[in-house]
Formats: C-alpha cells, sequence, structure tokens
C-alpha cells in the first residue's frame, strides 16, 4: 500500500462529516504520489521543480502511472502543475484500483436492495495498516489528511515536522492548490447566486 492509497482509505474510514471532495482528495493523491515517489528515488525536488530519477522500486501500478507522467526535460514541471495536471479525476482512478484489489466493498445504503450503492474499506490489512497510520498521526499522512478538512484533534502546537525539506515543500504546495480550489468553488457560487437575482429581478 502506498500514502496515496492510505490516504484515500482513511477518508472514507470512518466517513468524516461533511465528506471529503472529490477535487480536494485528487490534488492530495497527487501530492501523496509525489511524496511516495520522493522516498523511492524516482524525484527529486530542485526549488518548486520535480526533477525525474529513476523508476519507482515499488510494484504499484498507480504510482508507476504517475511515474510515467513526470516531465522529463528541462524545464522541469512546477509541483503546483503536477498536482492540478495528474489531480485531475484522481479520486476515481484509485477508486477503481481499490475496488479493484478488494481494498473497497460495495454496500447497500438503505434495507431495501432498491438502494444505491455506497463504496467503503473492506476488512483487510491494507485497511488496518492505514488505520494505523492515522492512529499512530505519522506527520506525512495527518498533513495530507488535515489538507483535505480532516482534523485529528491535535493543535498546531502539537504538529509535528515533516522531518524533509522537499516533502515540506510538496505539502505546502497540496495546502495552496485545496485552498485555491476552495477559492474557485466560492466564486462560482458567488457569480452563479449574482446571475440568479439578475433573472429573479428586483
Amino acid at each position: 500500500m502506498t500514502t496515496a492509497k492510505d490516504l484515500f482509505i482513511i477518508t472514507m474510514d470512518p466517513r468524516p462529516e461533511p465528506p471529503v471532495g472529490q477535487g480536494d482528495l485528487s490534488l492530495a493523491l497527487a501530492g501523496a504520489e509525489l511524496i511516495d515517489l520522493l522516498h523511492a528515488g524516482a524525484v527529486t525536488v530542485d526549488g518548486d521543480r520535480i526533477v525525474p530519477g529513476g523508476p519507482p522500486a515499488a510494484d504499484d501500478p498507480l504510482l508507476g502511472d504517475a511515474a510515467a507522467q513526470l516531465t522529463r526535460q528541462p524545464p522541469y514541471e512546477r509541483i503546483e502543475d503536477w498536482l492540478w495536471r495528474r489531480g485531475r479525476d484522481l479520486s476515481a482512478a484509485y477508486q477503481a484500483g481499490l475496488e479493484k484489489d478488494g481494498e473497497l466493498t460495495r454496500t447497500r445504503s438503505g434495507r431495501l436492495s432498491l438502494g444505491s450503492d455506497r463504496v467503503e474499506p473492506a476488512d483487510t490489512a491494507g485497511r488496518r495498516r492505514a488505520a494505523a497510520r492515522r492512529d499512530e498521526r505519522e506527520p506525512v499522512l495527518a498533513a495530507l489528511a488535515s489538507a483535505v478538512g480532516i482534523d485529528d484533534g491535535r493543535s498546531d502546537d502539537d504538529e509535528p515536522g515533516l522531518g524533509d525539506e522537499a516533502v515540506t515543500t510538496v505539502v505546502a504546495a497540496v495546502h495552496d492548490a485545496v485552498m485555491e480550489l476552495e477559492a474557485v468553488r466560492q466564486r462560482r457560487t458567488i457569480e452563479n447566486a449574482s446571475f440568479a437575482n439578475l433573472w429573479r429581478g428586483p
């Protein structure tokens, strides 16, 4: 299991209220992939640029796909640009991959079989590993979870350092991208409300 897969699982187990937005999660998953690639020695970070290295050691199709999408010619891609490009619909790709691996299961949300399907983590070693990282407040996973609005009850004073400048840079970029996405949402809400008021009239 990768950090990205662990992050996906803890956003569903237990299901937070309010639920994590798919766009927010996709950006954070792209950041988690980048951190896994850093740990695998597949990339380094030079300022705000992603410098490719060798292939990732982990035998994970989604992480391998992430490595294959790296820009390998200078000037290399900025971290922020990577998050938006790689993050497009990434949460759906992780859901499909985890379902295929048996890490997610579909259940009926209502008593009747006519109820809509709901996806939730299966009782697997992967789920237990992700839960253990969450419960131990593992710094990288906690920081990424915080970016998508999952609060573990820890104050800022208790927040441990990530211990790596490159990882810190990636996490900061994820936070910035999620905030930018929220600003876009708010702007659209205001524009839609203004448009509705225009048609409604005085």
